[in-house]
């Protein structure tokens, strides 16, 4: 569902807007499309975050054990 919204921008800044979607060949309110990528590439970006951290906590299991004695530490 979309609504409408009212926003204040600067002079310059809805001036640049309009430029952008010039060159885009679409309308102002048609670079909602770009607002969707920005929050969706953020949203991308704190899930792998999440699973990122969430690996370093677990951690890794590299089934190593410390040598039971000193011989078996040098041992060849």
């Amino acid at each position: 569902m979309k609504t409408n919204i009212t926003l204040k921008l600067d002079k310059a800044l809805l001036r640049e807007a309009r430029a952008l979607a010039e060159e885009r060949g679409v309308s102002v309110s048609a670079l909602s499309g770009y607002l969707e990528q920005v929050v969706g590439a953020r949203n991308d970006y704190a899930r792998a975050r999440k699973r990122a951290l969430a690996r370093l906590r677990k951690g890794l299991d590299l089934r190593w054990t410390s040598p039971r004695s000193r011989g078996e530490l040098y041992e060849r």
